[in-house]
């Protein structure tokens, strides 16, 4: 299988060595990220395809968060809209790395390093293991036998894509350290076997690493980040993004008081699983067009997806007009040089999304037309899907202590 997007890739850069910090030294560390290329063509156009693999990956990702907030508190997701249909474990995936932030962990005893996609829209780690086959080429593979910190968990693991090839292997604890801050009994998966889009020429990274909660584990265990949070390993309990062209940054263990201004505006988790909050309103030049809406806060996710009735509605009062059939359906346009200006309300405070953020490009080369990056899709749930085209414009906090994320004006 092969994918189809032009992978947008952030290279993180860790400052500090991956092994453990010194005892004692529990203060956050920043990590500057950069951003190579988006869901565009050479000429700035928009890629049709990308733009279509991305929708799908996104689909694929809520639906099967969904299955596993189920087997694991049995109980139907929230937001899962009904009539969606359960899936079980082995639902088809898309394969797509459309938005990748990665960057260097280390696992084991002695420790080695690894490189991870972090996603705040998923909660598992995994990397390819010493037995993985062929697909692994180019990888870094961990060997769990050469970790004499490493213990089986006796529990397997089987993520199958939409060609019939799979992700699988075995589950194992290990100390995981990210940044220097250790997490010794992490679960993590040594795969024997990778779909071939995560051979080495399609997806740079090692493995994967998510920073969502433990609901939506495939493993039903914790997450890197709460792990390292229930270990005291850090004083804060809480991971920032800063997410843009220029002076990008992770930041572990706290937040950067030096890329923000202001106080940060916090709105509670609603449901834990995925970072679900609420979200006031959507708005255009004071107009309020749509009130309380679920959304979840996605590092991994690109656009902003909203459900296609009230994003069908928003797109009535702004003007636009549905994109060509070659874009895709739930896609709109605008005229290139009079893009609107829209707000999205988190706790009470409007937040702009940036125009060059919402415009993702013309629908053709030369086209005067521009395709809008908040789209209307039906992934299966009942909430919106807010990723970069916003959060790109703010400063963000994920404070896993106190369940809320909090929004803060870029310095």
């Amino acid at each position: 299988m092969r994918f189809t997007l032009a992978t947008s890739i952030v290279a993180l850069a860790i400052l500090a060595a991956a092994a453990p910090r010194p005892a004692g030294q529990k203060i956050g560390i920043a990590i500057p990220i950069t951003k190579r290329s988006s869901l565009v063509n050479d000429d700035k156009s928009i890629n049709a395809d990308a733009l279509k693999s991305h929708v799908a990956s996104i689909k694929a990702k809520i639906r099967h968060g969904f299955t596993n907030f189920e087997q694991n508190t049995g109980t139907r997701h929230p937001s899962a809209v009904k009539g969606d249909g359960k899936r079980g474990a082995g639902d088809a995936l898309t394969d797509d790395n459309s938005e990748l932030w990665y960057g260097t962990i280390s696992v084991g005893t002695p420790a080695e390093s690894f490189t991870v996609d972090f996603d705040t829209g998923s909660s598992d780690l995994f990397l390819p293991g010493s037995s993985c086959d062929s697909t692994c080429s180019g990888h870094t593979l961990w060997d769990p036998t050469s970790s004499s910190t490493s213990q089986d968990v006796g529990q397997t693991f089987n993520l199958q894509y939409g060609d019939g090839s799979t992700v699988s292997g075995e589950q194992y604890t290990d100390t995981v350290s990210i940044a220097g801050f250790a997490a010794t009994t992490q679960t993590l998966g040594a795969a024997n076997t990778y779909s071939s889009g995560f051979e080495s020429s399609q997806f740079p990274p090692d493995g994967l690493m998510g920073m969502a909660f433990q609901s939506i584990s495939s493993y039903g265990a914790s997450p890197v980040f709460q792990t390292l949070v229930s270990e005291g390993q850090v004083t804060d309990s809480v991971f920032s993004f800063k997410l843009s062209s220029s002076g990008a940054e992770l930041y572990i263990g706290g937040s950067n008081s030096a890329l923000y201004t202001g106080d940060f505006t916090y709105t509670p988790v609603t449901q834990q699983g995925y970072w679900q909050v609420n979200m006031d309103g959507v708005q255009n030049n004071g107009q309020t067009i749509l009130r309380n809406v679920d959304a979840i806060i996605d590092t991994g996710t690109t656009l902003i997806v909203g459900t296609p009735s009230q994003v069908s509605t928003l797109y009535s009062t702004l003007g636009g007009k549905a994109a060509p059939s070659s874009v895709g359906s739930g896609f709109y346009t605008f005229a290139c040089d009079s893009f609107p200006s829209i707000n999205l309300s988190f706790g009470g405070t409007s937040f702009p999304i940036s125009v060059s953020a919402l415009n993702l490009g013309p629908v053709s080369s030369g086209s005067s037309d521009c395709v809008s990056g908040l789209v209307g899709q039906d992934v299966g749930s009942s909430f919106w899907i807010v990723g970069d085209v916003f959060l790109q414009g703010v400063y963000t906090a994920f404070d896993v202590g106190n369940t809320r994320v909090g929004f803060a004006t870029l310095a």
